[in-house]
């Protein structure tokens, strides 16, 4: 089995698209991620996995919050800005943020957002794994959903 291999058969393994934001002592940032699920729901607790080798890895660790803004069909754009190699802060000049309770940066628009403190991180292979305990919830109005499937967008209407 191959790494090449393995990375092609989970391209096959639809998952929404989410960016998950920061904030705090090591300063505001945020990337793309697909590998984010449910743990349990008492307490309401989500993983996120991240590679080690990221630049915002730290940042997220010092920090010790995050926000997993679950995007909806119309921000394909703010996905890929979110995945590309840029200016940290520059990824947040073209859209609306707010906060909730930890300060994480929250997407006004995204279909869900999931505000959260970590609460414990373990190591695996290449990257580490964010059990992150949910503090609070903010949802559009209008459901709506982005997912990533063999390598591509795909944008899933409201209901």
């Amino acid at each position: 089995m191959t790494a090449e291999r393995f990375r092609h058969a989970l391209s096959r393994l639809g998952a929404a698209v989410n960016v998950i934001t920061t904030a705090g002592p090591a300063g505001r940032h945020g990337m793309t991620a697909s590998a984010v699920c449910s743990v349990t729901d008492s307490p309401p607790t989500v993983l996120v996995c991240m590679n080690r080798r990221s630049g915002s890895h730290q940042r997220f660790r010092d920090n010790g919050n995050l926000c997993v803004n679950v995007l909806a069909g119309h921000h394909q754009a703010l996905s890929t800005r979110f995945a590309t190699p840029a200016d940290a802060a520059a990824r947040f000049d073209h859209d609306r943020w707010t906060e909730l309770v930890t300060g994480a940066p929250v997407l006004a628009d995204a279909s869900a957002a999931l505000d959260c403190r970590i609460s414990q991180i373990s190591d695996v292979g290449t990257h580490s794994v964010f059990f992150c305990e949910v503090v609070c919830v903010a949802m559009a109005a209008q459901a709506g959903g982005l997912v990533w499937f063999d390598r591509a967008y795909h944008a899933l209407g409201a209901g």
